[in-house]
């Protein structure tokens, strides 16, 4: 800290930041990686791996992958209109902003097909006082520590269309997502499941929802069990995929 023009402490920034305690929500990506099951999985290849010719050593690889599979981004074109905002053209300031942790693991774990509703938005509220603007909400439903084991946490280790009928884990209840579109000025909803939508979605309504509100989805994260329940700050920077409807994330947060 420092002192301002006003005699006042003033917090310096980039202080602040370079010795915050930062905690890391994304999944490594490799050949375990959950996708959903009509997907495509993740793939790296060698390119070139050891000593060359020259005498040094050098590594390279490529991979493949989806858009929509493990730790990733849905932009709003993913299940908005055709002239919804691209992964690109997400503003910076839409990808932070202070995190809200709404703690469901207790209800989540005991019923795979639970929805996440108005009430658990409210009782978060009750708690932790009005959602801040431009929050980032992030709903802690406990199956992170399922991962990478698809049976468990996605409840099916079938691939395939076959797979589908079968999917049974947490989500957003469509009333829920309608309430923070319409209550509440968030940046994004974000979630330690596959999808927004709960297993058994058919519509899947509450990702129509938020997309065409212009609300970004992070979907497949970890570690949100080690956040406060509010006064953190979250980064999330996706892969920057010209006219993407999605991309891998790597997403942090800043605890206070």
């Amino acid at each position: 800290m420092a002192l301002g023009a006003a005699g006042c402490l003033r917090i310096d920034p980039v202080h602040q930041m370079m010795n915050a305690e930062w905690i890391d929500l994304s999944h490594d990506f490799d050949e375990h990686t959950i996708y959903w099951p009509t997907n495509k999985p993740f793939k790296k290849d060698t390119v070139f791996y050891g000593q060359t010719e020259k005498g040094y050593f050098y590594a390279s690889f490529i991979y493949s992958a989806e858009e929509h599979g493990g730790t990733h981004f849905d932009a709003p074109l993913h299940f908005g209109n055709p002239n919804s905002k691209t992964v690109e053209q997400i503003g910076l300031r839409q990808l932070m902003g202070p995190g809200v942790v709404v703690n469901v693991s207790e209800k989540a774990l005991k019923n795979r097909d639970y929805l996440i509703g108005i009430s658990d938005l409210l009782e978060w509220e009750s708690a932790n006082g009005r959602m801040p603007d431009r929050g980032i909400v992030l709903l802690y439903t406990g199956y992170s520590r399922f991962w990478p084991d698809p049976l468990k946490y996605t409840g099916t280790e079938l691939t395939g269309s076959e797979a589908v009928p079968f999917l049974h884990f947490p989500g957003l209840d469509p009333e829920a997502a309608r309430w923070l579109v319409g209550n509440r000025n968030i940046n994004a909803v974000g979630l330690d499941t596959p999808s927004i939508d709960y297993g058994q979605s058919a519509d899947f309504m509450a990702h129509r929802i938020l997309c065409d509100a212009g609300i970004t989805i992070y979907e497949n994260l970890t570690n949100l069990e080690l956040l406060p329940p509010g006064g953190s700050f979250i980064i999330a920077l996706p892969m920057k995929i010209k006219g993407g409807s999605g991309a891998p994330l790597r997403i942090i947060a800043m605890l206070p």
